[in-house]
């Protein structure tokens, strides 16, 4: 997981239609008067519905003050390099620094012949565009004259200018793994997809890029890291209200630093959603989380101090079937964990022996639920207010959306482990899971899963549970106990991540699934419910969300 440090952005993906021209130019302002940073339109000159997209980016970059523009991406067979170095560099000049550069290799290459231009293998394609990045910059360069002896593409003493404004950044849409090593070479930026390259795959993809850009004596930070998004597919799946988290996900943990709404005509409410709720909240958990990470101790040593604190605080140290947990929170192996069960409120953990499926609460235990320090009860004489009631309401709707998916993970396994589905046949019910689309796997979703969990408690840490303590004193020891039980729950999603890596050599793994699917079941919801019962009325109290 990798954190590049980059600068938030965000902006649009407009739609290119002649027919709505207007509206697109309406977009545009919209998107500037909400705050965004970008605009960007496709580039197919063969589509005859379609505006040419540099005279349509020009309008849209005269028409705005502060957005920058580019295309998304240029198609580099229809334009060629040499030329389209000048007219970036010209349209920087005039915006104030306001264009960057999209490239593309080129598709649909019937198109692109019936448009006069050559067609090429795949391979050849991106020999060619490695060699237009040359030209390109060779053309920005402050020499006085400018030579590249290409397969493709040839300069002959050409004289580089007008100088760009700003250094413009080459950013390169690619998925394939000789692209990705281009991209990580000599690229810019990696400007992929969500539909073409969904969030499971991006670790892979930046791996890619960084290994090439290493062995290119490139630093990797080198390589901004945005992200073409469409609403209803990660990292914008689920309730809006997880938007923000999901998004902070991918910057905190894959680098994704510039994030690319596609927007339709018509798609307003999308947008203000967009830059009003989901931008204001990521930039803020991403700051509170990168800040945290300057001062944050290892994990281990951080695990011991919230337990330490949390007993300290008059919480006693979480323990797992009448033992003590080990420093750093691990979780003591052992005992038959039984498919299955409801987790009631309250209550130590124990196996209710009644029930003959073995429904119920687990054997193995984690945590003494007894032992949990409670907070102030709240006032009846001074009841909450509608928005007070809805500020306390985010954090349920959160809640519900894990409950929701952890539920359908539990069906899934179990699905797995009765022989009804194999892996394979898992892969269209795990594709309709708002957590993580086009996960086709069972490890991919239980891994997905686990890491959506540690990120929202890590956001709870750093950005939800300081700003508690401040507010009321008397808060203290429930959130200390709140934040000692996360460390553990991450070791209970350790033990799910080591039962997947078994399952892969092993073809009786999915029983070990099934065990520490069962616990992580037990584990997680006895800790929703228990902070929801002491934090949601606080939450409006103190209109912390």
């Amino acid at each position: 997981m990798t954190d590049y440090g980059h600068e938030l952005r965000f902006g649009t993906f407009l739609p290119a239609e002649a027919a709505t021209a207007g509206e697109t130019l309406r977009l545009a302002v919209l998107t500037e008067e909400l705050g965004l940073d970008l605009a960007s339109v496709q580039d197919h000159p063969y589509q005859a519905r379609f505006l040419d997209a540099w005279t349509l980016l020009s309008v849209i970059a005269a028409q705005t003050s502060t957005l920058s523009v580019f295309p998304n991406v240029a198609n580099l067979p229809l334009r060629p390099p040499a030329v389209l170095a000048r007219a970036a560099a010209s349209l920087d000049v005039l915006t104030g620094g306001r264009v960057e550069l999209g490239l593309g290799a080129g598709a649909f290459w019937d198109a692109i012949a019936g448009m006069g231009g050559d067609v090429l293998t795949p391979g050849a394609s991106i020999e060619a565009l490695e060699e237009a990045v040359g030209v390109i910059r060779a053309l920005w360069s402050t020499e006085r004259s400018a030579r590249v002896d290409g397969t493709h593409y040839r300069l002959r003493g050409a004289h580089p200018g007008p100088p760009a404004a700003h250094p413009i950044g080459i950013w390169i849409g690619g998925i394939k793994p000789r692209m990705l090593r281009l991209i990580g070479r000599v690229a810019d930026g990696w400007l992929p997809s969500a539909p073409y390259v969904p969030v499971p795959q991006l670790t892979d993809g930046n791996r890619r890029i960084d290994d090439a850009a290493l062995a290119a004596g490139r630093d990797p930070s080198a390589v901004r890291r945005l992200y073409n998004v469409v609403p209803g597919q990660a990292p914008l799946a689920g309730p809006p209200r997880l938007w923000a988290e999901q998004v902070a996900e991918l910057a905190l943990t894959e680098g994704m630093s510039t994030f690319i709404l596609m927007v339709r005509a018509g798609g307003d409410s999308e947008l203000r959603r967009f830059a009003l709720d989901v931008v204001p909240e990521a930039k803020e958990l991403v700051a509170a989380a990168r800040s945290a990470a300057l001062t944050t101790p290892p994990p281990g040593e951080a695990a011991s101090r919230a337990v330490a604190s949390s007993a300290s605080a008059g919480a006693s140290a979480v323990t797992a079937s009448g033992g003590a947990v080990p420093s750093g929170g691990a979780v003591p192996s052992g005992g038959a964990v039984p498919s299955g069960g409801a987790v009631p409120s309250g209550g130590a953990v124990v196996h209710d022996p009644a029930t003959s499926d073995g429904a119920g609460r687990r054997a193995v235990t984690v945590w003494d639920e007894s032992a949990r320090p409670t907070g102030p009860a709240p006032d009846p004489a001074v009841p909450l207010t509608a928005a007070q009631r809805a500020s306390g309401q985010h954090l349920v709707d959160v809640h519900d959306h894990l409950r929701q998916e952890l539920e359908q993970l539990r069906d899934l396994v179990e699905q797995v482990a009765a022989g009804a589905i194999d892996l394979g046949d898992a892969r269209s019910m795990i594709n309709t899971m708002t957590m993580r689309q086009n996960s086709w796997t069972l490890g991919t979703y239980c891994e997905s899963y686990c890491r959506v969990v540690t990120t929202h408690h890590t956001i709870e840490d750093v950005n939800l549970f300081p700003r508690l303590r401040a507010a009321d004193p008397r808060l203290v020891p429930v959130v200390d106990r709140l934040e000692a039980e996360h460390h553990v729950i991450a070791e209970v999603l350790e033990r799910v991540d080591a039962a997947l890596v078994a399952m892969v050599s092993r073809p009786d793994g999915i029983a070990a699934v099934r065990q520490a699917v069962g616990l992580l079941t037990d584990t997680l919801l006895s800790h929703l419910a228990y902070e929801e019962r002491e934090l949601v009325e606080p939450l409006g109290r103190l209109r912390i969300l």
